[in-house]
């Protein structure tokens, strides 16, 4: 995880300096700075200073895997990755309620979209909750 976290710091570094000529080169060659291109700027590099924090942290709680290593040999990686759910319902009902969002925050109907969204929100929590047993089902 700390190279992912250092590609972020890297990334966020690079969006932030850019972002800094970006707004220097608007204000001295425009009449005056540009400031959609430059908040855009510093809003990557903020999300990516969000997401190196993230692994940063995260880097410090795992074991140290295959890839943070220079000596590894691609069989140190095999195994098994993870849990998917096989028979789900749920990634069908969040891409319906995102597409629904999506179409109806594009032709202005807010009422829909916030509607949708809770719709999203609500299928979003059942997906991430579909496993969870709660202590009195043991």
């Amino acid at each position: 995880m700390k190279i992912e976290a250092r590609i972020f710091e890297f990334i966020a570094i690079f969006f932030i300096l850019m972002g800094i000529i970006y707004t220097i080169s608007t204000y001295f060659y425009r009449t005056g700075v540009e400031w959609a291109g430059a908040a855009c700027l510093f809003f990557a590099g903020g999300l990516s200073i969000l997401a190196g924090t993230y692994f940063r942290f995260v880097a410090r709680r795992v074991e140290i895997r295959p890839e943070d290593y220079e000596e590894a040999e691609v069989e140190d990686g095999a195994g098994e990755l993870g849990f998917f759910s096989p028979h789900s319902y749920w990634p069908i009902l969040i891409a319906g309620f995102a597409a629904l969002f999506a179409l109806g925050f594009a032709t202005g109907n807010l009422w829909f979209a916030i509607a949708i969204a809770l719709g999203l929100v609500g299928s979003v929590a059942g997906l991430v909750f579909e496993y969870h047993v709660g202590p009195e089902k043991h």
